[in-house]
């Protein structure tokens, strides 16, 4: 078996029994599995929900789903119970865990990005086992500033694990649920077949899927997101069932286990980010010559800039869009929204007088432009 660096992720509805208690035996296996993993050669992301149900039962209070603030102090409390149920079971196994809470920003900044990279890489090279869950107590999408332009770039850990996974150019993603994998339709409903292998995520699939998970926030639209980014990314995804017997042994062994999504061309590291990894701060409107260059693999120039919605900084992500309203892509700009006010529509050699100063003559590389799927193929 030769050694991979894979990510993990289990649901809430796997970690938990009725009432949100902790499933101390499924969590045992689970541990079990990752220790042997790792002793193979693997090195091994773990990305943990629960958090908020883990809470609730220990509070003992009845769940406020609506109540945000409940839930955020639900998550605080039940994470410290979580994390200490894990550095048990791993220290049974000589390994040390370490606690690492996310939030959007912290993926979206391209600075706290490749902070966060670093973390991981050297919690992994010491031999630690990362253990990452969002932070629920800030990372509401209700706490984030509601503007004008701006999209958050996750809402729950099966995006979050992808964009790990992508971040550390992951070999494979395993996603651990409560049900086999996909299914043609709601595997309660009579006649629902497991889909082994998923080689392209069509219109037809995402139409079929349905409903949440009890206690978590995901379900399996959202797992079919992840598998979309992961796969569009060039990472394979597979959904299986954390009750199997060796689940996670049993898919590095190469066992037809789960779902199987099968990975597209892998992007470029920092399309990947552009793509998936940051939050959008804004907008920038383009004319219709604009998006033609950019769709042949131009540069942004400031001639091509019509107007911008939003207030962004230089390096921030933002969407490209068109006179008909329509986004065809995503960029990491060279200045500041107040900047781009400013050289909107001009030539580049008006650029210095306009401004005093020229940083760059484009206002988008090329090479920091991800085009949407459906305009253009991506290269």
């Amino acid at each position: 078996m030769s050694s991979k660096l894979i990510v993990v992720k289990v649901g809430t509805g796997s970690l938990t029994k009725k009432g949100g208690i902790l499933n101390i035996e499924l969590m045992q296996r689970l541990v079990d599995q990752i220790a042997t993993a790792i002793k193979q050669g693997n090195k091994i992301v773990f990305v943990t929900s629960g958090a908020i149900a883990a809470g609730i039962a220990e509070l003992g209070i009845p769940p406020k789903p609506n109540d945000i603030v409940f839930q955020q102090v639900s998550a605080a409390t039940g994470q410290s119970i979580i994390m200490s149920t894990y550095r048990e079971l791993f220290k049974k196994h000589d390994l040390k865990v370490a606690q690492i809470l996310l939030t959007a920003e912290d993926l979206s900044n391209r600075a706290a990005y490749l902070h966060v990279c670093n973390v991981l890489e050297l919690t992994l090279q010491l031999g630690i086992v990362p253990i990452i869950n969002e932070n629920d107590v800030t990372s509401t999408e209700e706490l984030i500033p509601i503007t004008k332009g701006y999209k958050v770039n996750f809402s729950d850990n099966d995006i979050l694990s992808v964009l790990v996974a992508n971040a550390l150019e992951a070999n494979l993603i395993i996603i651990l649920s409560n049900v086999d994998g996909l299914y043609t339709m709601n595997p309660k409903k009579p006649g629902a077949k497991l889909i082994k292998t998923v080689e392209t995520i069509t219109p037809e699939i995402k139409c079929e899927i349905e409903g949440k998970s009890r206690l978590g926030r995901g379900g399996m639209k959202t797992k079919l997101k992840a598998a979309e980014i992961a796969t569009s990314s060039g990472v394979p995804l597979i959904i299986a069932n954390s009750q199997h017997e060796n689940v996670i042994l049993d898919i590095l062994a190469g066992k037809q286990i789960g779902t199987h999504f099968k990975p597209q061309e892998r992007l470029p590291q920092i399309k990947r980010w552009i793509a998936y990894g940051a939050s959008i701060k804004g907008q920038i409107f383009v004319n219709e010559g604009a998006k033609k260059a950019i769709l042949k693999g131009a540069s942004l120039l400031p001639v091509g800039v019509v107007k911008l919605t939003g207030t962004f900084n230089e390096g921030d992500v933002i969407s490209l869009v068109d006179q008909n309203n329509v986004e065809f892509a995503k960029g990491n700009p060279n200045y500041n929204s107040g900047e781009i006010n400013i050289i909107k529509g001009l030539k580049t050699n008006q650029i210095k007088k306009a401004l005093g100063y020229i940083r760059h003559k484009e206002i988008i590389a090329r090479k920091n432009i991800h085009i949407i799927k459906g305009e253009k193929n991506d290269k």
